[in-house]
């Protein structure tokens, strides 16, 4: 079925992990100028190919396509590179920053495919604060939909993964949040189609504020609901 927007997460969770890209901001008018460049100059389709390049790694996305003497580590170097020169346009989702702010320091992360530099610079061109704990693509030898970027920043937190919510916003992510036992958000402030997912969604974090309980487990809620 397809996911109820404005409709949150009904639980009590020891900590919220959040996706980057498409998730607490959004990258996709920069990430497509640079991979529309890259698939150009391979002589790849590009519009069936810029669709699946979100949620992960550049590594894994460049190996996935087996092109003959491509070296996936070398290109993805270079794509980070590019990337990194070119945040115009990345802003956060509605609502993002200021919600990520609201919450204990010690109680939320951010798990991204980017690599450690890619990340710093568009979370800060999008005014998103740097989290205590930032998971990317170089702390796992498997990037998503592998679970081991969520329990990695599940345990960095002191916490079981199963108690944990997941924001994302790309299938490939939404099933490595799966795979961990979490429980899944989907932001959807990107989304040009309806996402087919079982999930709660929310479009932004306007009307979204936390609260946590007398056992110190966090409640997700929404203004007015």
């Amino acid at each position: 079925m397809s996911g109820n927007d404005s409709s949150v997460a009904k639980g009590r969770y020891s900590a919220f992990l959040f996706d980057m890209d498409g998730t607490i901001l959004n990258s996709i008018a920069a990430a497509e100028r640079i991979w529309g460049a890259w698939a150009a100059r391979h002589g790849l389709d590009v519009a069936s190919f810029l669709p699946t390049i979100h949620g992960a790694r550049a590594v894994d996305t460049v190996a996935r396509l087996a092109l003959p003497g491509v070296d996936p580590e070398l290109e993805a170097i270079g794509i980070t590179q590019a990337e990194i020169a070119d945040v115009e346009g990345i802003v956060e989702v509605p609502g993002a920053a200021s919600f990520l702010r609201s919450l204990p320091a010690a109680k939320w992360a951010v798990v991204t495919s980017a690599p450690r530099d890619l990340a710093a610079r568009r979370m800060k061109a999008a005014g998103i604060p740097v989290p205590a704990i930032l998971v990317t693509a170089e702390d796992v030898a498997a990037g998503k939909p592998n679970p081991d970027c969520y329990l990695l920043a599940a345990s960095k937190l002191g916490v079981d993964a199963g108690d944990c919510l997941i924001f994302e916003d790309a299938p490939v992510g939404i099933a490595a949040g799966e795979a961990a036992g979490a429980a899944v958000m989907v932001v959807t402030a990107t989304h040009l189609h309806p996402l087919d997912t079982p999930h709660s969604s929310i479009k932004g974090y306007q009307t979204m504020f936390a609260k946590t309980d007398a056992d110190g487990f966090m409640l997700l809620e929404e203004r007015g609901a």
